[in-house]
């Protein structure tokens, strides 16, 4: 897949823009009291010398698990996202996953099944998991790092570091944002910063992506409508 296709998808901004290497070395799992609620989400993603794109997030729950879901579409690009997949004392483990992309025609899909997931979560739920870390606290003096699989079942790693909590004026209102950059050591010029929703576990109010430090990219919350309600 091209990068000008990686930026454009609507990956779970694990990987946005990103191609960072793989690694094995995981933290210790966060402990599971922030609890997952369901919710739709729109946001506006800007990337450099393309036009703006509407992502689509649902987090919703189905009988045994969890699905998380992202999709995108613009004139020349498209791409979607579905994981499923469970909480447990260990932490978020996959049940599946689902992908696909394509740029002007040109693209692929790609699926993760329990035998590959077994070991690493797939980038749907690695972004759940590392939310419901930095809602749980910790790391905020040293990087953790968080191991997961990417679209075609590599290991992938990033060191992450809690800023603490910033208030953010979004098109979708002002929120109470916990801050947490995002790095790969391998490629310290690319850095990312995510804010998450505090409430909501696997929410983001909004992301930049820096490199060389100008940012490339940004993507922020458009409207929140939570399930259920």
């Amino acid at each position: 897949m091209s990068r000008t296709l990686r930026a454009l998808a609507p990956l779970p901004l694990l990987a946005l823009l990103l191609a960072w290497t793989s690694g094995a070395t995981q933290a210790a799992m966060a402990e599971p009291e922030t609890l997952l609620q369901p919710f739709s989400a729109s946001y506006r993603l800007e990337v450099k010398g393309w036009p703006n794109a509407t992502i689509e997030h649902r987090l919703t729950r189905e009988t045994g698990h969890w699905q998380s879901r992202m999709q995108a579409a613009i004139a020349v690009a498209r791409g979607s996202e579905r994981s499923r997949f469970i909480v447990t004392p260990e932490g978020v483990r996959s049940v599946n996953y689902a992908s696909g992309y394509s740029l002007l025609g040109v693209g692929g899909d790609y699926r993760l099944g329990g035998s590959e997931l077994a070991r690493l979560p797939d980038r749907q739920a690695a972004l759940v998991e590392l939310s419901r870390r930095a809602l749980n606290g910790g790391c905020e003096n040293e990087a953790c790092r968080l191991v997961y699989l990417d679209h075609r079942g590599r290991e992938e790693r990033l060191d992450y570091r809690l800023l603490g909590v910033e208030t953010l004026a979004l098109p979708a209102g002002e929120f109470e944002a916990v801050k947490v950059e995002v790095s790969d050591p391998e490629t310290p010029e690319r850095t990312m910063l995510f804010h998450f929703h505090p409430q909501y576990p696997g929410l983001l109010l909004a992301v930049d992506y820096h490199r060389h430090g100008e940012r490339r990219s940004r993507l922020t919350l458009t409207s929140l409508s939570p399930e259920g309600r």
